[in-house]
């Protein structure tokens, strides 16, 4: 058979670019968060704990005396249901539902969620997270933890791709990657992203790799909005796989895998540290305890919705 070539010159081979398992069971006792939809709060609440309205929740604790992605069983530990799925429809779709009852991981009141995967034309990928508040005002921030590698998922480390990140600011973390609550520029640090870098030109200036917020400015020195706009790129130049992701969120998570260590994935391939990247469209982590990072708190009857794009391509 004759090799096929895309309009850029490059052959067209095909790769599986997520990192994962082949088996259920796999996912059941997963320690990393392979490929899931985590909340209710994604990322971390330090102290595990949050005073809404006068009144302190305590949370389960599961990264030392933090919550993390939800807690000990978060979104991405539960059984959610099939409401919707129609894979002959013009634009691929499923769509997941969950309830999520009161005081559930500390958090209060009930939640009604879903999340729809939707393929769009040849290229795109669309990622619906919508979460209903009941009965009483609660904390949401719902994240997609997907683990990409354009040159495929057991192609090694991601430390040659070039990345891109469209925002000026991060919120730093202490040692226990809990926000300090500042938000600094990346201009001149080993975060700056602003133009297209390659991972491992500055990784090595940090302790043990990425694992930050980045807040997605418009233009430097804005007030982070919600509206579709766009959040990174990624280009594997080996493969000439290009990823592009939008997203209406305030902030994306660059995280470059540093806590993989022999994970035995599909295909019998085992996943070491720096083995996939992660961009995870968020609100600021800990923004619960943090009055001037923009609130998560959603009321009675409103509706959360976290909304992404990732757009697939080739170049040269």
């Amino acid at each position: 058979m004759e090799p096929h070539y895309d309009g850029s010159g490059l052959q067209r081979k095909l790769a599986d670019v997520v990192l994962g398992y082949d088996k259920i069971s796999s996912y059941t006792n997963d320690t990393v968060y392979f490929g899931a939809t985590v909340g209710r709060v994604a990322n971390r609440i330090g102290g595990a704990k949050f005073t809404l309205d006068g009144k302190t929740y305590h949370l389960a604790a599961n990264d030392g005396n933090n919550t993390l992605h939800g807690g000990h069983r978060g979104f991405g530990d539960v059984i959610w249901t099939v409401k919707k799925y129609k894979p002959d429809h013009r634009n691929p779709y499923i769509t997941f539902t969950y309830h999520s009852f009161d005081g559930e991981q500390g958090f209060p009141g009930a939640v009604k969620v879903s999340t729809t995967f939707m393929i769009l034309g040849k290229n795109k990928l669309t990622v619906d997270m919508k979460a209903k508040a009941i009965n009483k005002a609660t904390p949401i921030n719902m994240a997609q933890h997907v683990y990409w590698n354009l040159g495929g998922h057991n192609s090694g480390d991601i430390l040659s791709n070039t990345v891109q990140i469209f925002g000026f600011h991060i919120t730093t973390v202490d040692k226990n990657l809990i926000p300090t609550g500042k938000i600094v520029p990346v201009k001149d640090t080993p975060y700056d992203f602003t133009k297209p870098n390659t991972i491992g030109s500055r990784i090595s200036q940090l302790p043990s790799g990425y694992d930050i917020n980045y807040a997605l400015d418009i233009n430097e020195g804005q007030e982070p909005k919600h509206f579709m706009k766009k959040a990174a790129m990624v280009y594997n130049s080996k493969s000439g796989r290009v990823l592009e992701l939008w997203s209406n969120q305030v902030g994306v998570q660059f995280y470059t895998g540093n806590m993989l260590t022999s994970v035995e994935g599909k295909d019998g391939a085992v996943y070491h540290k720096y083995a996939a990247l992660c961009l995870e469209t968020q609100g600021f982590p800990d923004s619960v305890n943090h009055p001037n990072f923009p609130s998560q708190i959603v009321y009675p009857g409103k509706t959360y919705t976290n909304l992404m794009v990732f757009k697939f391509s080739t170049r040269k």
